[in-house]
């Protein structure tokens, strides 16, 4: 695969060269207190393209379709203006969950996303998780197959470990792998980020503003709501809430000193661990999708970065970012 030379202010990911903050899509159509209504999400699609955000990240998984479909409607015609991803592999009907990331599955879900997203080609495409009951060359395989035809641009894995992406890496170049990555998730640290660098991966970090503790969105758990699927997270459990945002306080005062906003200190802190390593907040609010562009090519001096890795990293904060039942799927290296 060969790999764009990026221009200034941008990184590679694949043969293009985007923005090293990007929009996470979800929070249009699977935001955390609900969807949003799709006139909302029209007008965020629209001034992420003038605020120049040009990588936009979707999938199926988000609003049923409804999160590729609103993007294929609004813009239409647009194409040329941003890069694409989306995802396939998690599969939902009534209260049946499942991962499927066969060749056959995986050719069914290209061919709809292209007709949902209203487009003949989308840049890049994640196996959304990892299908153990198929080695992953044989999930490749298939993946190959689509970008041979013109279909995807390149492959992506979303929350795998690093010897995972290895094996897959030796069917066919890895354009990117999402994992979750903040300052409270340290996961990819272990392994994953390093093979990602010699592999000439681009790492997307998904929710690098900590599920938005890190942007002081959250300031007691009372505020989220019963449907929000942050309820069960362990972090946000009353015996370990209290320990945690006291060091989201101490953050906080840290962003004031440096004259930032929280979330843009926590991007810049992502970013600030490799040049191969973007960023994709996602937003349903106006306000925050422009703070989130707004210094994204500022760089902390080394003393802050030094400052916030003792402040908050996995030793220190409490509780495991996922439930028991939703780390069942999770591939990726975990420090626990």
């Amino acid at each position: 695969m060969t790999q764009a030379t990026p221009a200034a202010g941008k990184r590679t990911l694949g043969t293009h060269s985007v923005c090293p903050i990007g929009l996470g899509c979800m929070s249009l159509s699977l935001a955390y207190g609900g969807q949003l209504p799709d006139e909302q999400g029209v007008e965020i699609l629209h001034r992420a393209l003038d605020l120049g955000y040009d990588h936009l990240d979707t999938a199926r998984l988000y609003g049923m379709g409804h999160n590729e479909t609103l993007l294929g409607k609004t813009l239409r015609g647009l194409r040329d203006r941003f890069f694409l991803a989306s995802k396939t592999g998690i599969y939902v009907e009534g209260n049946k969950r499942w991962i499927d990331c066969s060749p056959k599955a995986t050719r069914a879900a290209c061919e709809e996303s292209l007709r949902l997203l209203q487009t003949d080609y989308i840049d890049l495409y994640y196996l959304h998780r990892h299908d153990d009951s198929i080695p992953i060359e044989e999930a490749i395989e298939g993946m190959a197959q689509l970008v041979q035809e013109g279909k995807i641009g390149g492959i992506g894995l979303s929350e795998v470990s690093a010897p995972t992406l290895r094996r897959a890496a030796a069917v066919h170049p890895i354009t990117a792998v999402q994992n979750e990555y903040s300052l409270w998730t340290r996961n990819p640290e272990i392994a994953v980020l390093d093979a990602c660098r010699e592999l000439g991966t681009t790492f997307v970090a998904f929710s690098p503003l900590g599920r938005g503790v890190l942007a002081n969105s959250v300031q007691s758990p009372e505020q989220i709501s019963d449907t929000d699927f942050r309820k069960t997270m362990p972090r946000f459990l009353p015996e370990n809430w209290g320990h945690n945002y006291g060091l989201i306080c101490q953050f906080n005062g840290i962003a004031a000193e440096q004259g930032v906003s929280p979330a843009q200190l926590a991007l810049a802190w992502v970013l600030s661990r490799g040049e191969h390593v973007v960023a994709i907040p996602g937003t349903g609010n106006m306000k925050h999708l422009e703070e989130n562009m707004a210094r994204h090519d500022w760089q902390p001096d080394a003393d802050v970065l030094q400052r916030l890795d003792q402040l908050i990293n996995q030793q220190t904060i409490h509780g495991h970012r996922y439930s028991e039942a939703m780390r069942a799927n999770i591939d990726s290296e975990d420090f626990s």
